[in-house]
């Protein structure tokens, strides 16, 4: 009998992912996984789409959403899962999610306004229509740099311009972990750490951070990802027991713009299984 899997982690063109979320829906029914979610990042613009979609494929959707905050080890990702379809329970988080997305849109203009006073003719208005109504951000600026000549690649214009000690850097404003836990757990979604081990953080710190936001309402940590190995899932799995916390997993599929990591399947050894569904779901009550 062959087993079901499932994805609690993947993104659409609602937000830098490159496949719609009819797309990606269909792509996980023919990749036969029986759960999808969709979390995108800062916006729930995707859901409606998606949800209408996997009830035409037959394949139970989890309406989610995924936000970034800072830590003293670098960025922190948490994604909001069962997130409900009720305008009064979104209301607070669809406010603040709009607020991310305008200071996103400040950022991009300092960036530009930084690469036009070194002399290069880059505007906003050129990286958001090469976005092409993703999420729009550096790696554009980055392909215009290239475009022009300016540099040879991406990862020189990251090194001489857009990265943390790059001439035309402007630091992102993000929320803190309890800011964004409260808020999610504050609009009724299961809360879940994205890919814990990403972060550059001491297993001592990172149960330290976990055991901070349990108390603030954090339900899960995403034990199985797309970069985690063997010894990453492991301590995942001992952290979740020690702070009393669920697991789950997903494989932060992004379509091209990620084309290492496939659907379900991540880098191809990543297989989540539907007991962590139905796990959850205990855990919901539902």
């Amino acid at each position: 009998m062959s087993m079901t899997f499932i994805d609690l982690h993947t993104h659409s063109t609602a937000s830098d992912g490159t496949d719609s979320p009819t797309e990606l829906v269909r792509k996980a029914a023919q990749a036969h996984l029986g759960v999808l979610a969709l979390t995108d990042h800062d916006t729930l613009s995707g859901l409606d789409e998606a949800e209408e979609e996997a009830g035409k494929q037959n394949i139970i959707f989890v309406r989610g959403c995924e936000i970034s905050t800072v830590t003293p080890w670098g960025e922190a990702h948490f994604l909001g899962l069962w997130i409900p379809r009720s305008s009064e329970k979104t209301a607070q988080l669809e406010a603040a999610l709009e607020k991310v997305r305008a200071q996103r849109k400040e950022r991009n203009l300092r960036i530009a306004e930084k690469l036009q006073a070194l002399g290069f003719d880059v505007s906003y208005e050129a990286a958001e229509a090469l976005a092409g109504g993703a999420v729009t951000g550096r790696p554009h600026f980055a392909a215009l740099l290239c475009a022009m000549g300016v540099v040879k690649d991406r990862r020189e214009a990251f090194r001489k311009y857009l990265g943390r000690d790059g001439l035309a850097y402007e630091p992102r404003r993000l929320m803190s972990p309890k800011e964004a836990v409260s808020l999610l757990k504050g609009a009724g979604a299961v809360v879940s750490m994205a890919h814990p081990r990403l972060l550059r953080a001491p297993v001592e710190g990172l149960e330290h951070l976990l055991v901070g936001l349990k108390e603030q309402g954090l339900d899960a940590v995403e034990a199985y990802h797309s970069e985690h190995d063997a010894g990453d899932v492991r301590i995942c799995v001992e952290l979740a027991a020690r702070c009393n916390l669920q697991l789950s997993g997903g494989s932060d599929y992004h379509g091209l713009a990620k084309p290492n990591i496939d659907l379900g399947k991540g880098r191809g050894g990543l297989r989540v299984s539907l007991g962590v569904y139905e796990r959850l779901m205990k855990y919901r009550g539902a």
